[in-house]
C-alpha cells in the first residue's frame, strides 16, 4: 500500500457516507465501482476534490470513480481490506437493468483476458513491421538484418498462437465470469479448436472438404470454431449455467463424476447443433453490417462512428467492441474499427488540450488536464471524458467533431489495423503498413488532436464573450 493511501481512503470513505454505507466494491480497467446503500449520503464534490480522483459519475445505482489504469487496482484492494469486503458478486446487481448487466458481464469477460489480447496484438504488429516492404526502403527489416529472422519466427508463432486459441481463452473467461468452473470452460474451448475438426478458415475458403454427420437426424458439419469469439461467449455462459445446475440438482455421491461429464456432453451437443450455427450467423451479421457501413456509407459512415464512439464509452457499451473486433479480425484479417476508435479518443485529447489552453493560469485545471491527456495517449479516455470534456460539455462536442475529422482521414487513407486491444500511441504498433499505414495513422491523429484543441478554444472564447 502506498504511504498516502490511508489518508486518501479516510477522506473517500467519509465522502461515501461512511463504512456502513458501502455495500460492494469492484473495479474495471480505470474505474472504481461502488454499490452504496444510500446514494443520498454521498458527497460528490468532496470525492471530486480528492487528489487522485479524475472524475465521478453514476450509472444506474452504481457510483463510479475514475482513477486510471493501475492505480484503480491498488485503491480497490486497499479499500476492500479497510472494509473487510470480499470479491463475491453483490446481489444488488439485480437493480441494474438487463442492458447494464449484459454490458458489465461482457466487460468482465474481456477485462480478464485483455492482457493476452494486448500481447498478441503488439506482437502481431511487431512482426508486421519486421516483414513489410516500403517502410525502410525496398527491403524488409528481416531482409536487411537476416540474423533476426529466427526471432521474428518466434514472435509470429507467439502472436498467431494466441489469436488461434482465442476462442478457448474467451470460453474460459466467460465460464469463470458466469459462475462455472473455469476448467470446464477451458475444456469446451479446446473442443472448439479441436485438431480433428476442419479449420473454420479453410472450410470458408472452400479449400478442404467438410465431413457431415447425422446427430439425432440433424446434419452437423464437423468444422472448428476458430475466430468464433461470439460463439465462445455464448458457450461459456452455457457451460457455467449447466455446471451450476448439475451441482445444485445431482446427489452428492455422484456429483463429482457426473456433473462435469454431463456439462461437457450437453455443451458439446449444443455447440454443434444450436449455439455454433446461431453464433456464426450472429457473427456474420455483425461483421457484415460493419462492412456494409464501410462500403455503402463510405466516408459518412466512418465520420459518424468517429463522432459518436466516445459517447458510447460514456454509456459503457464500448466494452462489447472487443467481441466485435475479434470477430471482424477473424473474418477479414483486418480491423478498421481500431483506428476509428483511436482518432475518436485523440479528438477528446485535443479538446482537453484546448480547455487547458483556455485556463492556462488555473493550476488545478492544468494539473487535471495534463493527467487526463497522459491517459489519452495510452488509450484511456475516461479521465478526460468525466474529468473535463463531459463535465464542461462544449469540449465534448469539439472532441466529437474532431473524431469525425480524423475518421474521414482514416477512410481516405484506407487505414486499418492487424490486431486490436490498443489505441493511441501503443496503437501504432498494430497498424497495417499497407498504403503508408504508419504515416497515415500519425496524420489522422494529428488532425483529430489539432481540430479538437482548436474548436474547444474557439467555443470557449465564444462562450466567454457571450457571458460578458
Amino acid at each position: 500500500m502506498r504511504h498516502d493511501f490511508p489518508q486518501h481512503l479516510e477522506k473517500l470513505i467519509s465522502a461515501l457516507g461512511g463504512k456502513e454505507n458501502i455495500a460492494h466494491v469492484t473495479h474495471c480497467a480505470t474505474r472504481l465501482r461502488l454499490v452504496l446503500k444510500d446514494n443520498n449520503k454521498t458527497q460528490i464534490n468532496n470525492i471530486e476534490d480528492l487528489e487522485k480522483v479524475k472524475g465521478v459519475f453514476t450509472v444506474g445505482d452504481q457510483l463510479q470513480i475514475i482513477y486510471g489504469a493501475g492505480l484503480v487496482n491498488e485503491v480497490c484492494q486497499a479499500l476492500k481490506e479497510r472494509l473487510t469486503l470480499d470479491d463475491s458478486e453483490y446481489s444488488s446487481q439485480q437493480r441494474q437493468n438487463i442492458v447494464q448487466r449484459f454490458v458489465k458481464s461482457i466487460s468482465d469477460v474481456f477485462v480478464e483476458i485483455m492482457p493476452s489480447i494486448l500481447a498478441a496484438a503488439l506482437l502481431m504488429g511487431l512482426t508486421s513491421l519486421l516483414t513489410t516492404r516500403g517502410i525502410f526502403g525496398d527491403k524488409t527489416i528481416i531482409e536487411i538484418f537476416p540474423q533476426i529472422s529466427g526471432l521474428n519466427k518466434i514472435i509470429s508463432i507467439a502472436s498467431s498462437g494466441i489469436f488461434a486459441l482465442l476462442p478457448m481463452v474467451v470460453a474460459w473467461s466467460a465460464t469463470r465470469r458466469y459462475g462455472g468452473r473455469p476448467a470446464l470452460g477451458l475444456a469446451i474451448g479446446a473442443i472448439m479448436v479441436h485438431p480433428g475438426l476442419v479449420d473454420a478458415f479453410s472450410a470458408a475458403s472452400g479449400k478442404v472438404s467438410v465431413e457431415t454427420i447425422s446427430l439425432f437426424g440433424l446434419p452437423v458439419e464437423l468444422v472448428g470454431f476458430q475466430g468464433g469469439i461470439i460463439i465462445a461467449l455464448m458457450i461459456g455462459f452455457t457451460v457455467a449455467w449447466l455446471d451450476k445446475f448439475f451441482n445444485r440438482t445431482l446427489p452428492d455421491i455422484i456429483k463429482f463424476v457426473l456433473s462435469p461429464m454431463l456439462t461437457i456432453l450437453l455443451s458439446s451437443l449444443l455447440l454443434f447443433t444450436l449455439i455454433g450455427p446461431v453464433g456464426r450467423l450472429l457473427g456474420e451479421a455483425i461483421t457484415g453490417s460493419l462492412l456494409w457501413m464501410a462500403e455503402y456509407l463510405g466516408i459518412v459512415g466512418y465520420m459518424i462512428f468517429g463522432a459518436v464512439q466516445q459517447l458510447i464509452v460514456i454509456t459503457g457499451l464500448h466494452h462489447t467492441f472487443g467481441a466485435i473486433e475479434g470477430q471482424l479480425l477473424a473474418s477479414t484479417g483486418r480491423d478498421f474499427l481500431n483506428p476509428l476508435m483511436s482518432v475518436a479518443l485523440i479528438g477528446q485529447g485535443g479538446a482537453v488540450l484546448g480547455y487547458m489552453l483556455l485556463h492556462r493560469k488555473d493550476k488545478k485545471v492544468c494539473t487535471l488536464c495534463v493527467s487526463a491527456f497522459t491517459s489519452i495517449l495510452f488509450g484511456i479516455s475516461e479521465p478526460a471524458l468525466f474529468g473535463v470534456t463531459l463535465k464542461y460539455r462544449f469540449p465534448l462536442l469539439a472532441g466529437c467533431v474532431a473524431g469525425a475529422a480524423g475518421a474521414a482521414w482514416v477512410y481516405l487513407s484506407k487505414l486499418t489495423a492487424v490486431g486490436y486491444g490498443t489505441t493511441a500511441l501503443p496503437g501504432i504498433t498494430i497498424v497495417d503498413p499497407a498504403n503508408n499505414g504508419h504515416l497515415n495513422y500519425i496524420l489522422a491523429h494529428l488532425i483529430a488532436l489539432f481540430i479538437g484543441a482548436l474548436l474547444t478554444f474557439v467555443f470557449g472564447k465564444m462562450r466567454h464573450g457571450q457571458a460578458k
